[in-house]
């Protein structure tokens, strides 16, 4: 084995880090801002803002497209300060202020604007967070993070179902009315300043965070070409490129699917109850699953359950039997999201698990999300609302079937390397 380099974990001594109390507040409250945003902002644009369908997609894809640069940036400045707890802190300040800007802007260019500020600090709270959990766990610490992920998911849960009938009820008060022709749910902006609010106490939670030991481990110059290098993480990061490519459109867009059926935003709000109520004990026990199966079977489930969900749904039109299948979702987040994840973190050196993270989200998040949503965008306005889980559930099926081909077993390289020789 090589020697271990300055700041590496084998020379750092254990010391304090973020408590599972206090990692798990920081996840509630972030992912309850992601549970009023995430499912409703596509009808907010569409509605409210009344952008066209191209313009959507593209405003959406501001996001990824500045994550893209955004999410390596601060995860490369977390490995190599070692101050991963800090950097979170202030990414998710800075997120809290760019949320309570965003209902300002009104215009085409100005939300393409807000967007990218919002992007330039929010688009790496997830990945951080992640980075941050799995140091602070310690041993084992990919069979012990579905623990304290789940409570990002009973956040998201409790947003998600409960922000309807509370702006409904703000809305009343207000006098604020759907008038013919305008947006049915004239207050739906309000839901920026709220998960602003809520991005604010996390950060709060995230500054009184004292990360050490395997928390502070420092990267050294040249590792991020050598992780780059890493055959292992490179074929994960061209799986993340393809699922996300074809899976990540029809998430966004999913409201003005719903809409296309029928529906509303109660019932987008009442949809991801089944999405959520699956997701909750498969994320908690996704650790158990881990050891059982090993990442990739959790990765080929995931993907498989993604794109038979959006296939099926393409071709229904009864919204009963779509709510059905949106169990599949929970299977979605505990197989394709978290097991991407602890892939990676099972090919990479410690030191480097910020950066690893921040590319992973880079390239699927940021990169292949970007254009799903822009094709999502235009497939939606020159085909048809169907298109894209129409195409993007067959590809990811064909996707699932070949994991084993893409993905090699995961081996955490030697510490004294960022990738064998």
């Amino acid at each position: 084995m090589a020697p271990s380099p300055p700041g590496s974990a084998a020379s750092s001594q254990p010391a304090a880090t973020p408590s599972p109390a206090a990692l798990s507040a920081f996840w509630f409250l972030h992912m309850a801002g992601m549970g009023m945003i995430f499912p409703f902002q596509s009808l907010y644009l569409r509605e409210n803002v009344a952008l066209a369908g191209t313009q959507l997609g593209l405003v959406l894809a501001i996001r990824p497209l500045i994550g893209m640069f955004a999410q390596p940036f601060w995860g490369l400045v977390a490995d190599r300060t070692g101050s991963r707890g800090r950097v979170l802190a202030w990414i998710t300040l800075g997120a809290a202020l760019a949320l309570a800007v965003f209902p300002f802007a009104e215009s085409f260019p100005a939300l393409l604007c807000a967007m990218a500020v919002v992007a330039l600090f929010g688009s790496s709270v997830m990945t951080m967070n992640t980075s941050v959990t799995l140091a602070a766990l310690g041993p084992n610490a990919a069979e012990r993070f579905g623990r304290i992920r789940v409570w990002g998911t009973l956040g998201f849960l409790l947003l998600v179902v409960g922000f309807p009938p509370l702006l409904e009820l703000a809305q009343a008060r207000l006098g604020l009315e759907s008038a013919p022709g305008g947006p049915s749910e004239p207050g739906l902006g309000s839901m920026f300043w709220l998960a602003g609010a809520l991005s604010g106490v996390a950060a709060v939670f995230a500054f009184r965070m004292r990360t050490a030991g395997a928390a502070s481990v420092k990267a050294q110059p040249g590792d991020l070409r050598r992780l780059l290098d890493h055959p292992p993480f490179r074929r994960a990061l061209v799986y993340a490129f393809l699922a996300f490519l074809f899976l990540q459109g029809p998430i966004l867009l999913l409201p003005l699917f719903v809409a296309d059926r029928g529906g509303d935003l109660a019932t987008v709000s009442r949809l991801w109850i089944p999405m959520l109520a699956l997701e909750i004990p498969l994320v908690l026990y996704s650790g158990s699953v881990l050891r059982r199966l090993g990442p990739r079977a959790l990765l080929a489930i995931g993907v498989l359950a993604d794109g038979g969900r959006w296939l099926a749904c393409s071709y229904i039109d009864d919204l009963r039997f779509i709510f059905a299948l949106q169990l599949l979702h929970g299977v979605v987040v505990a197989g394709m999201i978290i097991g991407l994840q602890l892939y990676v973190e099972k090919v990479v050196p410690e030191r480097l698990r910020s950066t690893a993270q921040g590319v992973l989200g880079m390239v699927g998040g940021s990169v292949a999300g970007m254009l799903s949503v822009a094709l999502g965008g235009a497939l939606l306005e020159h085909v048809g609302v169907d298109a894209p889980y129409r195409i993007g559930g067959a590809c990811a099926v064909v996707l699932g079937a070949c994991t084993w081909l893409l993905l090699p077993k995961p081996v955490r390289p030697d510490e004294g390397e960022a990738a064998p020789a």
